[in-house]
């Protein structure tokens, strides 16, 4: 899945830790993009107008940011607009294994693990629930042993039952599989993932849902959110994401293998999607690409 267009990050972390927490005051960011096979939570004050890139996700980030990265995920903050000199950076790194399945499958951990799950697409968490940890985040490295451990999960834990987490990355560009608690949804998004590069009806799909159009329609709306055509999009724009990072292949030749019929129709869906076309979302991938 991974390409060696990004740099892979060999972590601190040896295989006795339970994790590594590192802190620092900068004036800039200056890590390139990069994946490594730990969790890692970041917390970021003070560096409103720097470019937050996650997967397939761009955007700018405001005074605080906390986010958190499953395993093997593209990352990288850049400077970008930031005009701080003061820019302070808290990052844990855990182990993928440091809570292992039987342990997560407890009901007292239902909510960590349904969190840690959705982390391989990053998760962004908002003010008030960065504003309500982040000293507790910034002492972790005050504590020390079994008690740092026991913070460590206790805060983990707050984070996963915290309100308006966001996901970040499109599914389709980390081949993540679908869960909706609907073996009907999951079909359907199943034949949209394997058919995204070719024409997909609302007709073929109700057919395999065994649903009639218009019950389809106000059913894939309920479970998910989202309209046929926007779920559709999602996963076309995310495999879309992935080719523009990974392969020099044409914005064009990318738009018909991803099913979109004319490229003004992809750049169209791309900006609206991603704040930026397919172009300068290519650029900022490859501005940064460290080869190794």
């Amino acid at each position: 899945m991974m390409t060696s267009n990004v740099m892979r990050e060999i972590t601190p972390l040896t295989p006795s830790d339970c994790f590594t927490i590192f802190s620092r005051v900068k004036k800039k960011f200056d890590f390139p993009l990069h994946y490594h096979d730990e969790y890692e939570l970041n917390l970021i004050i003070n560096a409103k107008g720097a470019k937050r890139v996650v997967g397939g996700h761009i955007e700018v980030i405001e005074e605080v940011e906390l986010a958190l990265i499953g395993p093997n995920l593209y990352h990288a903050w850049f400077t970008h607009q930031c005009q701080s000199e003061d820019i302070t950076e808290v990052t844990i790194q855990f182990h993928k294994d440091l809570f292992d399945e039987k342990f997560l499958k407890r009901n007292q951990l239902s909510f960590v693990k349904s969190m840690l799950e959705r982390s391989q697409r990053g998760i962004s968490f908002s003010p008030e629930t960065i504003y309500a940890l982040k000293d507790r985040i910034m002492m972790l490295d005050k504590k020390s042993g079994f008690d740092s451990v026991l913070e460590l999960l206790s805060i983990l834990h707050d984070l996963s039952i915290s309100r308006n987490m966001k996901m970040l990355s499109d599914p389709s560009f980390t081949n993540e599989k679908f869960y909706y608690n609907s073996r009907r949804i999951e079909k359907v998004f199943e034949h949209m993932n394997v058919n995204y590069n070719k024409q997909i009806t609302l007709a073929e799909v109700a057919k395999i849902a065994n649903m009639p159009e218009a019950s389809f329609s106000r059913f894939i709306k309920k479970r998910t959110g989202k309209t046929f055509i926007d779920s559709l999009n999602e996963i076309r724009l995310g495999h879309a994401s992935r080719m523009l990072i990974d392969s020099t292949t044409t914005v064009a030749e990318i738009a018909y293998k991803c099913g979109f019929n004319n490229i003004s129709n992809f750049n169209r869906i791309f900006k609206r999607k991603k704040m930026c076309i397919p172009k300068e979302f290519r650029e900022t991938y490859t501005g940064n690409r460290v080869f190794i």
